[in-house]
């Protein structure tokens, strides 16, 4: 299982004010959703934004409220909803209606001991059936007393929605205070080669020599609705920094498809202070596992610089030189430069990315880390969708956790009572074992779709009606309808000679 950190530590919000360039703004007519979660009534942030209660998406568990709600300016941090086990299941899932697509992602989760128990939960996320993140008690004390915002690009594959899940660990309840969603460019991100396959989790997103910016908590537009965090944080306290600005300049070449980077972004920069020889490093945590997406963001904007060779640097990512930077000889002054480079086989629990000096002192704008996450392998649509007419008709309790993919991510095991297999291409149902749950409905004929079935116990149930003809599954091997109140005769269908009845 993969234990990916809380790495995006917002603290209380900036002044109100309005974007023009948020993503967030168009609503449900372009996809985008801002849901508060545990919210009772929909309402309008300060920056424009329309937040809708949560009780839209279907979400289950219960309605919370932070202890100290005069610390949280936003409405929607104040809030919170959280999924006891013990009633809501292993996993409970908010449904959010997304045609296929690339998206981003953001979620705000916050403890602050809103149930009286002193103890932050475990719990992990998924997003498009892939687990991307891991919250492990006890929680840094910043994040379980002011929350952490965590960030994700992922794709959406199925319709008529994708499902955001929250699994819980032990005994515990996970607890989510606000979802954001909207989409991005389908190439953004080196979308071509990696969208359908991967989701790209934030490991650290910074602005150098600058403060935090992005929509939603000032009014700098970003596209995306990214949020740009300051890059004190990150640095190598042990080398001396200068901050540099462009001096109202303006910025060529940013704010363009397919990534949209904010032009505020390049308006800022850090460089080498003190000695000339000094390198620029920045310290950024990585779960080692993993395979990392990093983009090294630049502008010159000394108008000292003039002519290609005055500043030249070198790229270290974890040890290793992967290039040489001469940003004016590539675009010339005050224009932005973006490049990119994807970090394989660390070995290390933080990432060295360090700027080295060959003529002058290297400048750095910004910097983004991503996880890159590959998309798990998801259980077979036609199966999903009868186990989803399963949990209607059987009238499957909310405390089995039938909520989002039956089968993955595989390390759930989320829903109660069912067992599943990889197929060739796509995960497989072969098991379900509910007996003695209460039940008091039916049994659909959307079972047929079941193909790999090969064990089915429904027996102490109250369960009615007659016997489906798709019941009889050439998969099926043992049966158990026992004490049960069916009708009827029983099905030509059911005449397997391997098939063992009770």
């Amino acid at each position: 299982m993969r234990l990916l950190p809380l790495f995006l530590l917002l603290l209380a919000a900036a002044a109100g004010g309005s974007a023009s360039d948020d993503p967030f703004l168009s609503g449900a007519a372009n996809h985008s959703y801002n849901i508060d979660c545990g919210g009772a009534a929909d309402f309008t942030s300060t920056f424009g934004r329309r937040w809708l209660a949560d009780q839209f998406f279907s979400p289950g568990g219960a309605a919370g409220m932070v202890a100290e709600p005069h610390r949280f300016p936003q409405p929607q941090e104040r809030t919170l909803r959280f999924f006891p086990p013990s009633s809501a299941g292993k996993s409970s899932c908010y449904s959010l209606p997304l045609p296929p697509g690339r998206y981003y992602l953001r979620i705000f989760s916050v403890y602050d001991n809103y149930d009286s128990k002193a103890r932050t939960p475990s719990f992990d996320v998924s997003a498009a059936a892939t687990l991307v993140l891991s919250f492990r008690s006890p929680w840094p004390e910043p994040a379980a007393r002011y929350g952490a915002y965590s960030d994700l690009i992922f794709p959406s594959a199925t319709e008529p929605a994708s499902d955001v899940c929250f699994y819980s660990l032990s005994t515990d309840a996970p607890v989510v205070a606000s979802i954001e969603v909207a989409p991005v460019h389908p190439l953004a991100y080196d979308g071509a080669t990696t969208g359908a396959d991967l989701v790209l989790v934030n490991y650290g997103r910074v602005t150098c020599g600058n403060s935090l910016f992005g929509p939603g908590f000032t009014k700098d537009p970003d596209a995306f609705a990214r949020v740009w965090q300051a890059d004190v944080d990150f640095r190598n306290n042990d080398l001396k920094y200068d901050a540099i600005t462009a001096g109202g300049r303006k910025i060529f070449g940013s704010n363009q498809p397919p990534n949209y980077f904010p032009t505020k972004l390049y308006e800022s920069a850090v460089t080498t202070g003190g000695d000339a020889s000094n390198e620029i490093e920045y310290l950024m945590p990585v779960d080692a596992r993993l395979s990392y997406m990093v983009w090294l963001h630049f502008a010159e904007i000394d108008a000292g610089i003039g002519a290609a060779g005055q500043r030249v640097f070198d790229v270290m990512l974890a040890g290793e030189n992967v290039t040489r930077i001469d940003i004016f000889k590539q675009v010339g002054g005050f224009t932005a430069f973006k490049w990119t480079y994807v970090v394989e086989n660390l070995t290390s629990s933080t990432l060295s990315v360090k700027l080295v000096p060959v003529v002058g002192r290297p400048i750095l704008c910004g910097l983004e880390n991503y996880a890159m996450v590959p998309l798990e392998m998801r259980t077979v649509p036609s199966q999903v969708a009868a186990m989803k007419a399963l949990k209607e008709s059987l009238k499957i309790p909310a405390r089995m956790g039938w909520n989002g993919d039956p089968c993955a991510p595989r390390a759930w095991d989320a829903w109660e009572g069912v067992t599943c297999h990889r197929g060739d291409k796509e995960l497989v149902i072969t098991q379900l074992d509910l007996a003695s749950q209460g039940l008091k409905g039916f049994i659909t004929d959307e079972i047929s779709h079941l193909k790999d079935l090969v064990s089915l116990n429904l027996s102490y149930n109250s369960l009615t009606g007659s016997l489906p003809p798709g019941l009889g599954q050439p998969s099926l091997v043992s049966l158990d309808l026992s004490s049960n109140e069916f009708t009827g005769s029983i099905p030509g269908t059911i005449g397997s000679s391997k098939l063992q009845t009770a």
